[in-house]
Formats: C-alpha cells, structure tokens, sequence
C-alpha cells in the first residue's frame, strides 16, 4: 500500500493549499440532525494509535486479509470495509478530491448501467464543483464525507476532528438539503479514538477491500491494467475504491460494471450494505 500512502499525502498537498475556507459561514448554526454534543474528553482513555489502511490480496476471488487490528476496530465501531462474503455483492465508492474533468462521464455510466455509487467529497471539491455534486445525488448516488482539507486525523484534536467533517456535513446540507451519513479517513488512517469520536457525530466509518494506484494523473493510459486489476480482484462482498480523477477509470467503468455482472456480482448502494 505503499502507493496509496504516497497518493494520499500529495492530495492532502493540493487540497490544503486550495484551501477550503470559504465554505458556507455559520457552519454550527444549522438545524441538522446529527449529533455534535459528545464532549470530547469522553474518548480521551482511547488510542490514538495510528491504524493505517492496508490490503494483502487473495487468489481465486477470495476475500482479501485487511489485518486484525482493522477488522476488530471497524467492527467494534459498525464501520464498512467488505460485506458479506457468503454473497456476490459489491459496492462502488469513488474517491473525489479535486476535479480533474473525467466526474460527469462516470456519473452517466452508471446511470446508463442502472447501478450507484458513494462518492467521498472534501470541501475543496464543493466550493469548485456544485453542480457535479448536485448531479450525483439527481442521480440517485449517495455523497460521503471525506473531510474538509484531507488532513490525518490522528494527526489533530478531536475538536479539529468535529470541524473537518461537521463543516463540511453543514455546508452540504445548507447547499443541497442533503445530509451525508458515510465518512472514509484520509489517507485511510485512523485510530479506536477517532472512528468511536466519529460515531458520535453519526457517520459510519467507510473503507475498502478493493482498490488499485488509479489516482496518479502521470500514469494514465493503462486502462487494461486498470480493468485486470478490478477483476482480478473482485470477491463477496468487495467494497471498491476507485478515483474520479483517473481518465482510465471514466473510460473502463462501462466495461467493468458489465463484466462484474455478467460474473454473477451485483452491485448495491451502501445503503444495502450487509
């Protein structure tokens, strides 16, 4: 994984300096349902241990090894990382950070192709693309949180925790009367402290037994790397991580989402995730 981890401090690069800072004002005076009153001291006596995100592939479509230490933390905290592996169900999720000008082809795939998808938005990504976002959920697709400025939040307080993800939650709500309830950490980094804080604030933690090093925008061109790389992979269960900043990805998702399908896979919201 160590790719990801490389992709992950680069985007954390870019969207700090495309600074979020002028989402909507008066982000904690919403009306909105989720809980925030959690005083953050009540997590204190938790790790703060840094868990990072990581994938030991299986053959033969065998469901993946994500370590000990992340299942039993994810699975204390209901959060979603692979689904049930007795069924052939998976579940799409791109990653959305910054625009790169491939988003509305994807979103007309699967719209062609009947399916949806969870796309994980930063605060950069509104202010810069509202009518992207705004066609995603027209769609019928489910937006997650993926934090204002993309920061490591083990690496930060928890009251800066509450205000990367609340508002982001805020802004979204008061643009589009929409209420996101799926956060994915940056970087894929965590901690027990931090996935039990998020909780409180009504989010379901959300990883992925399924991705492969789609973000970098120099290494395009691969598209049938890309598609072996998914299939190859596929498995009960596959929550997928893909990047909407990859022009590969636009150009194969039609493909792939026929071939997972035509492999007997069906392809759920997260919202039948089991």
């Amino acid at each position: 994984m160590k790719k990801i981890s490389t992709y992950f401090s680069c985007i954390s690069i870019m969207i700090g300096v495309m600074s979020a800072t002028f989402l909507l004002a008066g982000a904690f005076n919403l009306k909105i349902l989720k809980s925030t009153s959690t005083s953050t001291s009540d997590y204190s006596s938790l790790s703060n241990k840094k868990i990072a995100w990581g994938i030991k592939r299986a053959d033969n479509h065998d469901q993946p090894d994500v370590g000990k230490e992340n299942v039993e933390v994810m699975k204390k905290y209901n959060g979603i990382f692979m689904g049930n592996s007795e069924k052939k169900t998976v579940y799409l999720t791109f990653d959305a950070g910054y625009e790169a000008g491939y988003t509305e082809k994807i979103i007309n795939v699967l719209k062609e192709n009947n399916v949806t998808a969870t796309f994980f938005i930063t605060g950069h990504y509104l202010n810069t693309q509202p009518d992207l976002i705004k066609k995603m959920i027209d769609n019928g697709n489910i937006i997650g949180n993926h934090t204002v400025n993309h920061k490591c939040l083990t690496d930060i307080s928890l009251d800066e925790v509450k205000k990367e993800i609340m508002e982001l939650h805020t802004a979204v709500y008061e643009k589009f009367g929409y209420e996101m309830k799926y956060f994915r950490p940056p970087k894929g980094e965590f901690s027990e402290r931090t996935i039990s804080y998020i909780n409180s604030l009504g989010y379901t933690s959300t990883l992925w037994s399924l991705a492969y090093d789609d973000w970098d925008e120099s290494k395009q061109g691969r598209e049938e790397y890309g598609k072996k790389k998914i299939m190859e992979n596929i498995h009960n269960g596959a929550v997928i991580l893909l990047h909407s900043n990859s022009k590969d990805n636009s150009e194969i998702l039609d493909s792939v989402i026929k071939e997972i399908k035509a492999n007997g896979y069906e392809i759920k919201s997260l919202d039948e995730y089991e």
